[in-house]
């Protein structure tokens, strides 16, 4: 597959798809928007692959926000376009665990791209900030709603209000990065945790996935009989025979994903 603003590599269980526009920090346009949309659906839908990650071209950048050389054009009727919401939800609802592998600059749109991934990995020159209230705009694409959910009220104040970055340690520490390495190990973490969940049972992420956006929008009641439901349709599939199985038989599982 060929993308004008992405590069798209299958190795293994995992699609990396990096945003490729160097010279612009891999600010995210329109064009970006469309290529992003068609690889994550390539990626959802190729049954050799098993985990999606995202990352940036080049040293600086996972991406720097959205081109604002597009941003000055938009209008009432484009701004309320999904446009990077749309990515974000996306990459929440894929069937797949996706994985942001965080480069440098995270701002603006990159920082909601990456708030759609179901877990994010940085480097330590990665550096994170929602700069829109310095442009007399908010963020569009899921900042306010995600961002909070993910590290606090107080924290996405913070960060929302004074558009001020914050750099790794600090991501670390507030929860918004989950691995924090040296940058030249950063794709190596990310192939070898795609690896690693690529060793469980196919339907397994795709369930831990839906238990957790949908039963965190509800209340922990429904919640609850969301995840019972969830463990009994498990429990009827030849996977978790086979996982029981090859446990007690101290042998690798053989998945079929049925």
């Amino acid at each position: 597959m060929s993308y004008d603003n992405l590069l798209y590599e299958v190795a293994g269980p995992l699609a990396l798809i990096t945003l490729n526009r160097p010279r612009k920090l891999n600010a995210i346009s329109l064009a970006t928007v469309d290529d992003l949309h068609a690889a994550i659906a390539a990626a959802s839908d190729d049954p050799v692959v098993r985990v999606i990650a995202l990352t940036g071209a080049g040293d600086k950048a996972f991406a720097a926000g959205s081109d604002l050389g597009e941003v000055v054009e938009r209008d009432l009727g484009k701004a309320l376009e999904p446009i990077v919401q749309g990515i974000a939800e996306r990459l929440e609802r894929c069937p797949k665990p996706t994985i942001a592998a965080i480069n440098g600059i995270c701002f603006g749109g990159g920082l909601e791209v990456a708030l759609g991934c179901d877990l994010r990995v940085a480097g330590k020159r990665a550096r994170f900030a929602t700069p829109e209230g310095k442009l007399g705009i908010i963020p569009g694409g899921g900042a306010t709603q995600r961002l909070p959910r993910l590290v606090g009220r107080a924290w996405a104040l913070d960060m929302l209000l004074t558009g001020e970055p914050i750099d790794a340690e600090r991501a670390l520490q507030i929860g918004l990065v989950t691995r924090l390495v040296e940058d030249v190990e950063l794709l190596p973490t990310v192939r070898r945790l795609a690896a690693h969940l690529a060793s469980f049972a196919p339907l397994v992420p795709r369930y831990m996935k839906a238990m957790v956006h949908s039963g965190m929008e509800g209340s922990l009641a429904a919640g609850l009989a969301l995840e019972k439901f969830a463990q009994a349709g498990l429990c009827e599939t030849a996977d978790k025979k086979e996982g029981l199985a090859a446990f007690l038989e101290k042998r690798p599982p053989n998945w079929t994903g049925r």
